[in-house]
């Protein structure tokens, strides 16, 4: 009989490596020993409050953040850099998700999904940090804010409350964003950078339609509704509100229909 491993302990792992080189490399191995069955979801280990993070960058408040240009070279990396921290912090969220709630009553379904979107957010991550790489900087080089954590402090209580902020609020925002940021590496010739935010947006959609099926999964499990647990959830775990314009073409693509966040939009 193979010997199995802790998925909890595996993916408490991941958050607890403060290098961010080795939290992405080791998340992809977590991912590789989950696929080939080597771990367990057996909810035995609790996760951290708080992810350990390397010395570089500066974590500031989001108000304290320096404006900048994403014009030229230097804005090209800025640009880049603001997208290698949140994917960082998206490695910890996905493990942090997969990890945390195996209380849960959820099928393997859940965590193949959960452990996926870790894996995709560690090679993201990589890629980009290679793209500063090749434009003579790396991560750590600018301060970056900590918001995205914040948002999975305020729901480390709640699956559900988990699956409205994180997929379907802030990797949702992504996929408005993102096709302007390819747009304008690509009007800047930078092809390769445009090539990585190409397949982070391709992906990203897997991972908010993934949020919105267990969104609806959980809340038939606990018998409501779900449009409006999301405008409960959202108004109370959510600073402020959603902003427009909307990718609605890639939302709904993702599950996610516009009389979930219009009524949200500020």
């Amino acid at each position: 009989m193979k010997e199995t491993g802790s998925l909890a302990q595996a993916a408490r792992d991941v958050l607890l490596c403060g290098d961010a080189r080795a939290k992405a490399a080791l998340a992809r191995e977590v991912a590789a020993k989950w696929r080939a069955g080597g771990l367990e979801a057996d909810g035995a280990v609790a996760m951290p409050e708080r992810p350990n993070r390397p010395e570089k960058p500066e974590l500031l408040l989001p108000r304290d953040m320096p404006r900048r240009s994403f014009k030229g070279e230097r804005g090209r990396i800025a640009l880049l850099h603001s997208i290698a921290h949140i994917e960082l912090n998206a490695i910890d969220l996905a493990f942090d998700m997969a990890g945390r709630f195996q209380q849960a009553d959820l099928p393997r379904s859940f965590f193949d999904d959960w452990i996926g979107v870790g894996d995709d957010e560690a090679r993201h991550f990589t890629m980009l940090e290679e793209r500063l790489t090749a434009l003579g900087a790396r991560y750590g080089d600018l301060p970056a804010h900590d918001g995205l954590w914040q948002a999975a402090e305020g729901t480390a209580h709640d699956l559900l409350a988990r699956l409205a902020v994180v997929p379907m609020v802030l990797e949702a925002r992504g996929l408005d964003v993102t096709p302007a940021m390819i747009e304008r590496l690509t009007r800047a010739g930078d092809k390769a950078s445009a090539d990585v935010l190409d397949t982070i947006y391709t992906e990203e959609q897997r991972h908010v339609a993934a949020g919105a099926r267990w969104f609806h999964h959980v809340c038939a499990a606990r018998g409501m509704e779900p449009r409006q647990t999301f405008h409960v959830l959202v108004k109370r775990h959510f600073r402020g509100a959603l902003k427009p314009p909307f990718n609605a073409q890639a939302r709904s693509a993702a599950g996610l229909e516009p009389d979930f966040y219009e009524p949200l939009a500020g």
